[in-house]
């Protein structure tokens, strides 16, 4: 089995909205360029360290009750983190790890832009999204 090592831009979504509308200066907005961040389809979010939550001013959404391999522990989620990998853009909760934790790219941020994981090439697949094909369906 192999690992997916991948690029990731995460951006303030709030302070986006705030310097689009003319509130914040554009030079402002909390932003963070991360190499090596594990795309892992055994999680389920965007999970960040605490560091990069308070550098990137992320609001607090709600605790709840995750399953880690360590048992059962309640985690915060915090709200409007902007991905941006691979020509492709989203703004997802993230779940909030113990400081010093490398990030994982979940499963569900992966699947809603389109990306799938080849763990023999270790690479990422960018699925289609066009006039000749997408991964999109509605049913």
């Amino acid at each position: 089995m192999g690992k997916v090592l991948t690029t990731v831009t995460m951006t303030n979504r709030a302070d986006q909205i705030l310097a689009k509308n003319g509130y914040l200066a554009a030079d402002k907005v909390r932003s963070v360029t991360l190499n090596d961040v594990l795309a892992d389809t055994g999680a389920t979010l965007l999970s960040l360290p605490s560091e990069i939550v308070a550098e990137l001013g992320l609001e607090l959404l709600k605790e709840v009750e995750v399953t880690t391999a360590a048992g059962p522990k309640t985690m915060k989620i915090f709200c409007d983190v902007f991905l941006s990998l691979y020509g492709r853009e989203g703004t997802f909760d993230c779940l909030e790890l113990p400081g010093g934790t490398p990030p994982l790219l979940g499963v569900t941020p992966l699947e809603v832009l389109g990306l799938e994981l080849n763990l023999q090439t270790q690479r990422v697949r960018v699925l289609p999204m066009g006039p000749n094909g997408t991964y999109l369906t509605v049913l």
